[in-house]
């Protein structure tokens, strides 16, 4: 696969103790990137953060490990691609009846290729 040109960024913010069928919710998600043939996903773990209930600030301090550090999901696909996976991502969220969001961002995608 080949991409190069004007694509989106999806970025999916959830947290990391966040559960779909006892399965983490970023696996999920990725899980689901991969079978409906996008060219990939990344999750990072933050080391700080919150969300929209701000109750709390979840640190991955040395001496205080939190259990639900920040996760964030980005996608980089062509815009078609991004609508059709939104809704399938949105209706996960859902299931899991967590707290979430997603951001779409206009990029220029350099290069992307299957390796060797």
């Amino acid at each position: 696969m080949k991409l190069s040109g004007e694509g989106k960024l999806l970025r999916i913010f959830l947290g990391e103790l966040d559960k779909l069928n006892h399965q983490p919710l970023s696996e999920a998600i990725v899980l689901k990137v991969r079978e409906m043939g996008l060219a990939g996903a990344t999750v990072l773990r933050g080391i700080q953060g919150f969300g929209a209930d701000s109750r709390v600030v979840h640190t991955a301090k040395i001496l205080r490990l939190s259990e639900d550090l920040p996760i964030v999901i980005e996608i980089v696909e062509t815009g078609e691609n991004i609508r059709k996976l939104i809704p399938v991502i949105d209706e996960m969220i859902g299931s899991a009846g967590c707290g979430g969001m997603m951001t779409i961002e206009k990029v220029e995608i350099i290069r992307y290729t299957a390796g060797k």
